[in-house]
């Protein structure tokens, strides 16, 4: 897909972060959109943003883990704008937790959103892909999705199977040559909401990890603007490439693993540790209060 003039983007998790400056970039190209997002605060701010952008926009409240509710959606979008040509799986949530203090409510909550939302708008959105005769598939995975991280095992999850599922999905795509591709996006470090809204588990306590203020310490390695990321996604659908890193941390990881298939989970043990582990001050400080 050479150029969005015209086209038809629908958009998951719309309403912050990635999604919105997707939305953002593709109508300053000409493109029409279908948005959606469960904070409806959120997106009624995105479409703001884009009102005068000249582009048809519509938008929706949607779960993407309500298979019904995704399904519906896009017949909606298609009854709306006509045609679908673009469809970003992009909404994702986050959950800090040891595999064994994990509660199960929380894998699923974190495993419907960011695989099953993938998979549910895949499905949901294709035919009509097909349909339109030029389509793309967008899936977010995640660095997360090339390499495992303590406390991150349910993300991990999530994300490695998005990029599996991609992938396959991609192949199929190609030998089927429908006119519709796909792509998976690896992001780093972005600065969007998601580490502020995750879900923390005290049981990273366990593995040295500070309960209390590991959200915060994690965004701090976060060092890729969003506008940033949607840009270099635009230009990754334009060059149909079938894997986009997005940041140059994304780049040194996939190094990482590269040169280490195995040995790369040292590294990582021990920059977790450094980097989300309790301060000094805040160890000596609890060792005086004993």
């Amino acid at each position: 897909m050479k150029n969005f003039n015209d086209k038809v983007a629908a958009i998951t998790g719309a309403g912050s972060g990635m999604g919105r400056e997707l939305a953002v970039e593709l109508a300053a190209r000409g493109c029409h959109l279908a948005l959606s997002d469960v904070n409806e605060a959120g997106l009624a701010e995105t479409v703001k943003l884009v009102a005068d952008s000249g582009v048809k926009v519509t938008h929706q409240r949607v779960d993407v883990a309500d298979k019904a509710a995704v399904f519906a959606w896009a017949d909606t979008v298609a009854k709306e704008h006509g045609k679908v040509n673009l469809i970003f799986n992009n909404a994702g949530v986050a959950l800090g937790a040891s595999v064994e203090g994990m509660r199960y409510e929380d894998l699923e909550w974190l495993l419907n959103i960011n695989f099953w939302g993938v998979v549910h708008g895949t499905k949901a959105f294709l035919p009509l892909l097909k349909a339109s005769g030029e389509g793309h598939i967008i899936n977010t995975s995640s660095v997360f999705g090339l390499v495992g991280i303590p406390s991150q095992s349910a993300y991990n999850a999530a994300k490695f199977a998005v990029r599996g599922f991609t992938e396959s999905l991609r192949m199929e795509l190609d030998m089927e040559g429908c006119g519709v591709s796909a792509t998976s996006v690896h992001p780093g470090g972005i600065k969007t909401n998601i580490a502020k809204a995750a879900r923390m588990d005290p049981s990273i306590a366990n593995l040295g990890l500070d309960k209390d203020h590991a959200s915060a310490k994690f965004e701090k390695a976060f060092i890729t603007t969003a506008n940033r990321a949607a840009r270099i996604i635009i230009r990754a659908v334009e060059k149909n490439q079938r894997r986009v890193l997005v940041g140059p941390d994304a780049h040194v990881i996939d190094w990482m693993v590269r040169l280490m298939p195995s040995g790369y989970q040292t590294l990582v043990k021990l920059f977790s540790r450094a980097s989300m582990g309790p301060d000094k001050a805040e160890t000596q400080a609890a060792s005086r209060r004993v």
